[in-house]
Formats: C-alpha cells, sequence, structure tokens
C-alpha cells in the first residue's frame, strides 16, 4: 500500500490481538505499548519521551549496521507487520511483528505478548537487538535476570519475559553480530513457551494470519478502495478490549492535536459515543461480532447507571473513576507535553451518551443473525436511557466536544436525544408493543420541533452550535446521518454551505468556529471532514465528495492508517492515533460513495 504524503510525524504502524497492542515505527522500534492491557503502564513509552528523537529507554528495536533505507506494510488482510531495513551496501534484514490470535481447542487465543521474527534478506548484514522495557511511565528501570534461553525483567509487583533464539549474550550487551538465519523473540508475561522458540513463532505466524485473512474474506466491502476499508476495519477491529468488549478510542494518551497547544488528552476508555459509531461502521461490513462484544460491555454500563446516570466514558474494565493527573518526569511526545493519565471528562455531563447508548444497541432487536437477540427486558433497560433523555434533551451539557468551562444545550446532544426516542420507538414496534411505540414516537416528535425552531439562526441561515446560538459546529451535520433530516432540505442545505464556508480549508474541516478553552481549534478534525463527504454525497454534490474523500485517505501514513487531526498546512498527522473516529469516516466514506458491485464488469 502506497500513500503520496510521507508525513514527519506519526509514522507509525499498529500491532495487537484485541489484549494488547503496540506502535512500530519505520526503523522497526516498538515506541509504545501498555500491559497488561490498553490503558495499563506503558512497557515501552518512548513515544512520549522524545524531545530529541526517540530514546533507547522504553524501546525494542532492531537495528541493522549503516542503516541506508527502510520499507513498512502490513501483510494483505492481516494486522501481521513486515518492515525491511537496509544498509548502505543493500544487505537486508525482514522484521516480523505481530501479537497472536487465533482460534485454540475452539477458545481465541490472544496472549499478551509481541512476537518478533528476524530474518536475513541478503548478503551478511550485521544487527543489534536491544529490549529497554520500563515501568511506572518510564520511571522504574527492572532488574533483570538471565536463563537458558530467556530474560527475565523484573518489576517491584511484576516480572515481563523475553523469550529467544537469539545469543543472550549479544542482547544483553547490545552487541552487533552478523545475522546468519531466522531468529525469533517472545515478550510478556513471564511464562514459558510450550515448545521450541522458532517452531512456536512460525505456527503463531502461520495461525495468526490464518485468522485474519478469514476474518477480512467475511467482510461485505464496496467495491471501490477496498484495501483502505479493510485495513480501517483491522484497525477498529484491535482497539476492542475482547475481553470486557469495551472499544478505546485510540491507543495512545497525550499526542497534542497540534503543535505546542497543550491539547493532549488520555484517550485509552471506551467512549460511548465514539464506540457506537464504531460499531455501527463495522456492522455496514457485515461483522457483527464487534457488536457482540461490545454489548455485553453496554449491558452491565445500563444496569450499573447510578440514579440513571451515564458517564460519557468509563474504563475498559468498567472503572468508572478515571481520575486525571500528569506525569511530570516524561517530555512528551516530541518534547510537546504535558503528559496525563485519565480523563477529567468522565466526571462531565455530555447528554448525547443516552442517544448513542440506544443507537449501539438497537440493532440488536432487528439483527436475527445474533447468537443473542436483544429482548424485552433488554428494551426495559434502555428505556431507561430514553427515560433520561427526554428529561435531558434541553437541558445545558458540555457538549460532544467535552468543553471544560461551557455549559449550553448542545443541538448535538438534543439530537441524540431524539434518536433515543425515535430509536425506542422502533424497537417497541419490532417487540410487538404499540403503546410504547406510539409514547415514544410521540417524545421523538417533540424534540425534533424544539430542534427545528431553537437550533435554527436566521441570521446564519443555518443550524446552529446550540438553542438560540450563534456560531457554527459541524456536529449539526449528524442531522442528516442519523436521519433526523431529510437532507434535501433547504435549511440543511444551507448548513452545509455555511459550514463549509466558516470551517473548511480544502478538504478539511475544523470542529467549531467559536474559541474554547485554549483559543481556536488550529487543526482540521478527521472525523468532521468525512462528515462533511457524508452529507455532500446525500445532498447531491457526490463528485465534489469523492474529490474530497480521495484528498483525506492521501492524507494517511505509510500504512494507511489516520490520527485525530491532520495540520492543513503541511498534511502532519496530529492527536492520538490511531483514532476510531477517522478509521470510521473511512469506511463510512467509501461505503456512501464507491460504485455498486454490478459496474465491476
Amino acid at each position: 500500500m502506497s500513500h503520496p504524503v510521507d508525513h514527519a510525524s506519526l509514522g507509525l504502524a499498529l500491532i495487537g490481538n484485541c489484549a494488547i497492542s503496540a506502535l512500530v515505527d519505520k526503523q522497526a522500534r516498538v515506541v509504545w505499548s501498555c500491559m497488561p492491557r490498553f490503558d495499563g503502564d506503558p512497557v515501552f513509552h518512548a513515544l512520549l519521551d522524545s524531545p530529541d528523537g526517540v530514546k533507547r529507554e522504553g524501546t525494542m528495536s532492531v537495528e541493522i549496521e549503516g542503516l541506508a533505507r527502510t520499507e513498512q506494510e502490513y501483510e494483505p488482510g492481516t494486522a501481521i507487520l513486515r518492515t525491511r531495513l537496509y544498509d548502505t551496501e543493500g544487505q537486508g534484514i525482514e522484521v516480523v511483528d505481530f501479537a497472536p490470535r487465533f482460534f485454540q481447542r475452539d477458545r481465541a487465543f490472544r496472549p499478551a505478548q509481541l512476537v518478533r521474527r528476524i530474518r536475513p534478506l541478503s548478503g551478511h548484514p550485521r544487527v543489534r537487538l536491544s529490549v529497554h522495557p520500563r515501568g511506572d511511565w518510564g520511571a522504574t528501570t527492572p532488574t533483570f535476570t538471565r536463563g537458558s534461553n530467556h530474560l527475565r525483567f523484573v518489576f517491584p509487583d511484576h516480572a515481563l519475559r523475553l523469550s529467544t533464539n537469539a545469543p543472550l549474550t549479544y542482547v544483553v550487551a547490545e552487541t552487533w553480530f552478523s545475522l546468519s538465519g531466522p531468529i525469533s523473540m517472545f515478550f510478556g508475561p513471564d511464562e514459558t513457551l510450550g515448545s521450541g522458540i522458532e517452531e512456536t513463532a512460525r505456527d503463531f505466524e502461520e495461525q495468526t494470519s490464518l485468522y485474519w485473512r478469514h476474518w477480512t474474506r467475511r467482510l461485505a466491502l464496496p467495491l471501490e478502495w477496498q484495501d483502505a476499508v479493510i485495513r480501517a476495519a483491522i484497525t477498529l477491529k484491535l482497539c476492542q478490549y475482547e475481553e470486557t468488549g469495551a472499544i478505546v478510542a485510540a491507543m495512545t494518551t497525550s499526542i497534542p492535536e497540534a503543535p505546542h497547544s497543550e491539547r493532549n488528552w488520555d484517550y485509552r476508555y471506551c467512549w460511548l459515543r465514539d464506540a457506537f459509531f464504531v460499531v455501527r461502521a463495522l456492522n455496514s461490513l457485515s461483522e457483527v461480532g464487534t457488536m457482540e462484544e461490545y454489548l455485553r460491555w453496554l449491558h452491565d454500563i445500563v444496569r450499573g447507571a447510578q440514579g440513571g446516570h451515564v458517564q460519557p466514558l468509563y474504563g475498559i474494565g468498567l472503572e468508572r473513576e478515571l481520575t486525571e493527573g500528569l506525569v511530570p518526569h516524561l517530555a512528551g511526545y516530541r518534547g510537546m507535553g504535558p503528559v496525563r493519565v485519565g480523563n477529567q471528562a468522565f466526571e462531565h455531563f455530555q447528554h448525547d451518551v443516552y442517544g448513542n447508548i440506544v443507537l449501539g444497541a438497537a440493532q440488536a432487536f432487528h439483527d436475527h443473525r445474533l447468537f443473542r437477540r436483544a429482548d424485552e427486558s433488554d428494551f426495559a433497560a434502555l428505556e431507561a436511557m430514553g427515560e433520561q433523555a427526554w428529561r435531558l434533551h434541553d437541558q445545558p451539557d458540555a457538549g460532544m466536544w467535552e468543553l471544560r468551562t461551557r455549559s449550553r444545550v448542545h443541538t448535538s446532544s438534543s439530537l441524540m436525544s431524539w434518536a433515543a426516542c425515535d430509536r425506542l420507538a422502533k424497537v417497541a414496534a419490532v417487540l410487538n408493543l404499540p403503546d410504547r411505540a406510539a409514547h415514544w414516537a410521540d417524545r421523538a416528535r417533540i424534540v425534533r420541533d424544539k430542534i427545528l425552531a431553537l437550533a435554527w439562526s436566521e441570521e446564519r441561515q443555518a443550524f446552529v452550535e446550540s438553542f438560540g446560538g450563534k456560531d457554527l459546529d459541524a456536529s449539526v451535520l449528524l442531522m442528516a446521518e442519523v436521519n433526523f433530516i431529510d437532507p434535501k432540505d433547504p435549511r440543511f442545505i444551507k448548513t452545509v454551505e455555511a459550514l463549509e464556508a466558516t470551517l473548511c480549508d480544502g478538504p478539511f474541516m475544523r470542529r467549531y468556529e467559536a474559541p474554547d478553552d485554549f483559543g481556536r481549534p488550529e487543526t482540521s478534525f478527521n472525523v468532521c471532514s468525512f462528515w462533511r463527504i457524508d452529507a455532500l454525497a446525500r445532498i447531491g454534490r457526490t463528485q465534489q465528495a469523492r474529490e474530497i474523500f480521495e484528498a483525506l485517505l492521501a492524507c494517511r501514513n505509510h500504512v494507511g492508517l489516520l490520527s485525530e487531526d491532520i495540520a492543513v498546512g503541511n498534511g502532519e498527522l496530529w492527536g492520538n492515533f490511531p483514532q476510531t473516529y477517522s478509521m470510521v469516516g473511512i469506511i463510512n466514506g467509501a461505503m456512501r460513495l464507491s460504485k455498486p458491485w454490478d459496474q465491476a464488469v
């Protein structure tokens, strides 16, 4: 896969297995990996302590002596990464990185383990291997002990193990040596392997490759942009912590939304809003397994709601307290701190959350493929969420952009409250509950009338970000996406035009125009750009939508991934990575714009 833009930043690839993940740079260095779960302590943290480039501490690296150039790509249709390093004499090595994932004895095998396979490609290259895990966000250096074919990294409360058939003496001393044949490395829990290192590595790679190929083979792809959609789908799947079903918004914390902006947040948690969009995008490809896993997690959120209140986000193990703090000893991504752990947004009141819950669960009442279809008891639990949506649909909140110092009646929150009522009416009809269907349809009508009356600004000739307000906000584009309004409605068309005139720079779109706690947003917000594409296609400007979509695809990094934001001037990627919202936009855009399959021949 090739992309025309070579970004100076976030040239990273994601590997994972729905239990752990890691980010690998173009030089085959693991620069970020949290264990034993996505929101845990980073074992490899160098990405967030890089004011002068990536240090050796907090990395796992494979180097070739006299490095001249690199190549990196995914094995097609899989989450297996191949990096090739060449020296000045043309000698080369290949590094294969993956986290094992396959079925074993009818159960998913997904250990908290990274596997590296290294082999010579040509000549007699010399390599150097190094492994520098850290604890307590880089503050703790483990002691290590040496076994016959492994190193144990001992921390105060746990130990990690590197098993390898590379010469341990060279690994410990970080000595350059000639790579004459393949070697493999397993990094993860302090557990012994069941069989030989090379044999196990080869078996794990073959079975992991087969798993992902079978998974992607079942996707209902659009005719066009298939490679982009496959990569986006795999990336979204990797963002699900399968043990609980939670879906994280991104794998990182504290990648700034713009250079030196201090807009640095921790996204390694499950936002119900983001998770709904992930589930819906994968459902559009007929991948319902992710939704089934997520609904298990959502089931506990709904039934555990205290007094009906639901937080905008939770930990992937249903944790409620996500207290935000700083890690002062880390300099931050490219030296742009602060590094934050936790997210204060768990304290926010964001009223769109109830609509996102209902939207995320609604398909389970309609889809006959599911092992467990939702029933009347599930509907009763969702009605409690609908009651909250109804009660709060015209009350001020922090909004979907999580403003920390400003509370208004946000149009997007009221819109999702309408969606909760509307979908509950439809579910009630499926369950043959006519009284409940009429009840929720009546409430949906009331909320809809209120939005149409109070969110429209005659002065701006557009739907605006809050009731009675005047500022423009890209989130109102969701009106069409959730079927609130006919996209051919003149008010929606005028809104699109007003947003383009105010928030767009070419194919890029910012979130809103009003200054927030940090001033005016500098970078474009990728999901908003994709919302614009959807709106343009719906109102009939399809050719322009295709051109913008192609321009955004060209902004992906070298392996097809996107972060949260793009700098308009130079196309650099900013914000947490990879961002599920952005990868969702790729799938939705392709599904909306692709020519039908019957035009393939």
